[in-house]
């Protein structure tokens, strides 16, 4: 059973909504990344930050203000009416929330813990609810009026996508009839210097599958798609039409390195979708510029994609926004696939154009590169995370097949 995707508000380093992000993502804009001071002692790192104003969450609502809650907000408010719609035509039990995140408000909560290192009291704007993972969801559900299903995922780097994973499965057995899901994270001192302990940051602007790489640059925004059995009238619906999951559990933190288990997690989603990889149109690849992930995911998808398959890594153009970057990446796919490409354009592949000669060649996306101009297309993303947690998403024109 495909699901499909009716709704979607974001924000990130292109843009703030789906005009913004579409026409920065299409020409390849990169100005969104900036190197930044103060986030790791000593060093400016280059950083994808969400432009312009945010919103302020109601007071009213009890939850704690933090950059996280103001992402999330700002991508729900872009498609409230939606929202709104679904919640009046299912009624609240039947909508649920799934999120995927990894710092929630952690940011805030560290100035708060180093401000009671320091003065020995916290601030009155401290508490603790806003690092638990559940905030971003239970923000979201509470600020809706729901009382269906409520949960945050959190596994690093696929959190977003099992998200949207987890909203399919939901709908499928009957749980709910509407999932508001998709993944929220925001610029964390926690996690770039974690990242930067592990040598894995880039000061410069980051070269995936270059072999000048040098590692990943962090970023931030927020995906809200409301997801349904069957297209909402009026919608501009995109439809999920696979996934596949996998976990090979190779390291902690280092990818399998021939990438067997980002294989099994492309594989799956293809069987999920009754489909041949020579289908697929685009694949937005994971591609963080970091030396091992590359290397796998040059393996894994030369190994399914033997004829080759048009592919990019758009973190150059947003950073890689964690908890976010897998709903982030299908909503690439959904744009791609939306009125919003009307020159059917695909994200092109920023770099120095210097392949690594060790890696199997992918057929990177170049400017102006388009899609093809026929319905039943075919779009796949891939996340891969440490722990060897890996998934890939395919999302197809609502008037393709099922």
């Amino acid at each position: 059973m495909v699901t499909y995707l009716n709704a979607l508000g974001l924000n990130c380093a292109l843009g703030q909504g789906k005009a913004a992000v579409a026409q920065a993502l299409f020409a390849g804009d990169s100005s969104g990344m900036r190197a930044q001071a103060g986030w790791v002692r000593e060093q400016s790192l280059t950083v994808g930050s969400v432009p312009g104003e945010l919103p302020t969450p109601p007071a009213q609502l009890g939850h704690p203000l933090c950059r996280n809650n103001q992402l999330l907000l700002a991508a729900a408010l872009e498609i409230e009416p939606e929202l709104r719609t679904a919640l009046e035509q299912y009624g609240p039990s039947r909508v649920a929330v799934i999120l995927g995140t990894s710092t929630t408000g952690i940011e805030e909560a560290s100035q708060g813990i180093g401000e009671f290192l320091q003065h020995g009291a916290l601030p009155q704007s401290y508490h603790y609810s806003q690092q638990e993972l559940v905030e971003p969801a239970s923000f979201l559900s509470d600020w809706l009026g729901l009382s269906g299903p409520c949960y945050s995922i959190s596994t690093a780097c696929t959190s977003g996508a099992r998200a949207l994973l987890s909203a399919q499965r939901l709908l499928r057995l009957g749980i709910c009839d509407a999932v508001i899901c998709g993944g929220v994270d925001s610029l964390c001192r926690l996690t770039l210097n974690g990242f930067s302990a592990l040598e894995a940051v880039s000061p410069a602007p980051c070269l995936p599958f270059s072999a000048n790489r040098r590692g990943i640059n962090i970023g931030e925004g927020a995906a809200l798609f409301l997801m349904t059995r069957e297209p909402l009238p009026g919608s501009a619906a995109i439809v999920l039409r696979g996934a596949g999951a996998s976990c090979d559990a190779h390291h902690i933190s280092a990818p399998q390195p021939a990438g067997l288990g980002a294989q099994a997690a492309m594989h799956k989603a293809l069987q999920a979708a009754g489909l041949a990889a020579t289908e697929i149109d685009y694949l937005n690849l994971h591609g963080t510029a970091t030396q091992h992930n590359d290397a796998m995911e040059s393996l894994a998808v030369h190994a399914v994609f033997p004829t080759g398959v048009a592919c990019s890594s758009s973190k150059p153009l947003t950073g890689h926004t964690l908890g976010a970057a897998g709903a982030l990446e299908a909503a690439f796919c959904w744009l791609s696939l939306s009125r919003y490409n009307p020159d059917l354009l695909l994200p092109p592949q920023l770099g120095d154009g210097v392949a690594d000669p060790a890696l199997p060649a992918l057929h990177l996306v170049q400017h102006g590169q388009q899609l093809a101009k026929r319905h039943g297309r075919h779009l796949m993303s891939n996340s891969f995370a440490f722990g060897g947690n890996n998934i890939s998403l395919i999302l197809s024109d609502a008037q393709a097949p099922a």
